[in-house]
């Protein structure tokens, strides 16, 4: 009797741990986001070519200084366990923006790893829904993604990529007409490493669309 008693003690620990597995598994480690990893080499290579400046001239631009400062607190943000973006149009006209799948079915029916949203002008997109970047059409030019801060243009359409952790805010400048973004580190998505569809057509037809984006209600 003292047998089957032990062995059937032995059997409830083994269904427990069985269905208690998937609880028991580790979550996702932030330092394994892309973003984060993305993030962190940024500053660390900021960091370490403003310690040169620093050494030399005896002292860093105040734009240097406040890319190092956002930067840090992106850091921050992800570290917190933020692991989506927020997009703010402030633009006027209808953003093109990417966002994830409504469900993972649609993911595995697709090439494409998020989906192509519109947002209003003055909408944001809703909490915790992942805003990836937005489209920038083949007419449009932006300012501030290179180091010298000049306006740039290009022959065809783009996709500008944001970090998790970060609400991204675009405006369109009145006098040159160039989209601008408070984020220092967004950058463009490349082709060969993402699948991302990127169409070719203007911000006329950009404008043309029903907004459809998940956004905070007014």
């Amino acid at each position: 009797m003292k047998i089957w008693k032990s062995l059937l003690i032995v059997l409830i620990i083994l269904v427990n741990l069985t269905v208690a597995q998937p609880s028991l598994a580790e979550a996702p480690k932030f330092t394994e986001n892309p973003d984060y990893i993305e993030v962190t080499q940024a500053l660390d290579e900021l960091s370490q070519a403003t310690a040169a400046q620093l050494q030399a001239e005896g002292s860093i631009p105040a734009e240097t200084q406040r890319k190092i400062d956002e930067l840090a607190f992106q850091k921050y943000a992800l570290e917190s366990g933020i692991n989506w973006g927020q997009c703010d149009n402030q633009t006027g006209k209808t953003l093109a923006i990417y966002g994830k799948k409504p469900n993972k079915k649609d993911n595995k029916k697709s090439v494409y790893e998020n989906g192509l949203y519109f947002l209003a002008d003055g909408q944001i997109t809703k909490s915790r829904w992942d805003c990836d970047g937005f489209y920038l059409p083949n007419d449009a030019k932006i300012v501030g993604l290179n180091p010298d801060g000049q306006v740039q243009e290009f022959p065809g359409p783009v996709a500008i990529k944001i970090p998790d952790g970060s609400q991204l805010v675009i405006k369109t400048n009145p006098e040159t007409a160039a989209i601008e973004v408070n984020i220092p580190n967004t950058q463009f998505v490349k082709t060969d490493v993402a699948t991302w569809f990127i169409p070719n057509v203007s911000q006329a037809l950009i404008d043309t669309k029903i907004p459809n984006a998940p956004h905070k209600k007014s």
